[in-house]
């Protein structure tokens, strides 16, 4: 019975241990420029940890236009970035 519980626990967290990987930290930023006709925007951010990345002043793509509606120079952000096609883009704002 012991070793039936064992598997069965090992099972469940092979089965969670990937989405840990999957769960990217919000980080804090500040907007300072908005190019919605070039889906750009500038963001001086704290370290990227997901990016293996220091705090700096930076410009990145947006992955989606609805996500400019969050985004009005001088507000302060918090935003998951990250690299698609080989370019650092805004995936979420909150």
């Amino acid at each position: 019975m012991k070793t039936i519980v064992n598997i069965t626990l090992a099972a469940a967290l092979l089965l969670t241990a990937p989405l840990a990987a999957f769960a990217q930290e919000f980080t804090k930023g500040t907007v300072k420029k908005v190019d919605v006709a070039g889906k750009k925007v500038t963001i001086t951010h704290e370290d990227l940890k997901n990016l293996d990345m220091p705090g700096m002043t930076m410009v990145f793509r947006v992955k989606d236009d609805a996500i400019f509606a969050k985004l009005k120079e001088g507000a302060n952000i918090e935003f998951i970035a990250e690299r698609a096609d080989g370019k650092l883009v805004v995936a979420q704002v909150k």
